[in-house]
């Protein structure tokens, strides 16, 4: 089991490094250019390999969790946080990332979003976000509960795209960015918690440490939603000029 656990933390830290590199490209940089669109896919890509290789992690600590945390001696509280939080933080990661990828690729066409992959996405999150309240109920973490609420946030922005009547005309386009932009935030978190558990254990569940990611990430998907409601002007605009 070690030796899996082991495998699987490799490969997450990897391809999590790779992508967590790749994401500043796209966010910096010119949009929509081939620069763009091919870090875009590195990021997209690296988060679905790091979150798929995070549920590892975690089912492994779930199995086995002072085997695979012997640094740590309280085994419920390993299981809460390594191996439930992180789970559910994993299926975040993957959530985003994969709706962020179909937004960008299907564009307006959101019928072709509602595949049973990405229903079915919806629904785990849902569920793992659940179980995040509930076994921070169990073991007295508050952090647990607070971080719980972006899983059912996502969910109910990512249902309600997908099926409002009328959607905004480039809904597609702030979806995408903030899926993306949030795919980077779980990941982050996940980097900046959990390393600090090994270096400066006394405070990796600080909630200072957690909510530089969030704030940070909040910024970007708002200057850009920003951009992009600029945009839309600009083209009703132009209609208007030529007449």
């Amino acid at each position: 089991m070690l030796l899996v656990f082991e495998a699987f933390v490799i490969a997450h830290i990897v391809t999590g490094s790779v992508g967590l590199v790749a994401f500043w490209v796209p966010v910096i940089g010119r949009k929509g250019g081939d620069v763009h669109r091919r870090f875009g896919r590195v990021f997209t890509f690296t988060m679905l390999a790091t979150g798929a290789a995070a549920i590892g992690i975690s089912t492994a600590t779930l199995i086995a969790p002072l085997a695979t945390h012997p640094h740590l001696d309280d085994a419920v509280f390993v299981r809460g946080i390594f191996g439930w939080m992180m789970l559910y933080l994993a299926v975040l990661t993957i959530n985003l990332a994969w709706y962020g990828w179909l937004c960008i690729t299907v564009k307006r066409d959101r019928a072709a979003m509602r595949t049973p992959v990405n229903l079915g996405l919806q629904v785990v999150l849902t569920l793992l976000s659940v179980n995040c309240v509930v076994q921070g109920v169990l073991i007295g973490q508050p952090l647990m509960i607070g971080i719980s609420g972006i899983g059912f946030a996502t969910v109910a922005t990512n249902l309600y795209h997908m099926y409002r009547p009328a959607p905004h005309p480039f809904g597609w386009l702030s979806e995408h960015v903030k899926a993306l932009v949030g795919a980077g935030i779980s990941v982050y978190t996940a980097f900046f918690a959990f390393g600090a558990v090994r270096i400066m254990p006394e405070i990796a569940l600080n909630p200072v440490l957690w909510s530089v990611p969030l704030i940070t990430g909040l910024a970007i998907i708002l200057y850009h939603r920003r951009f992009i409601l600029k945009k839309r002007a600009g083209k009703k605009a132009a209609p208007a000029v030529a007449a």
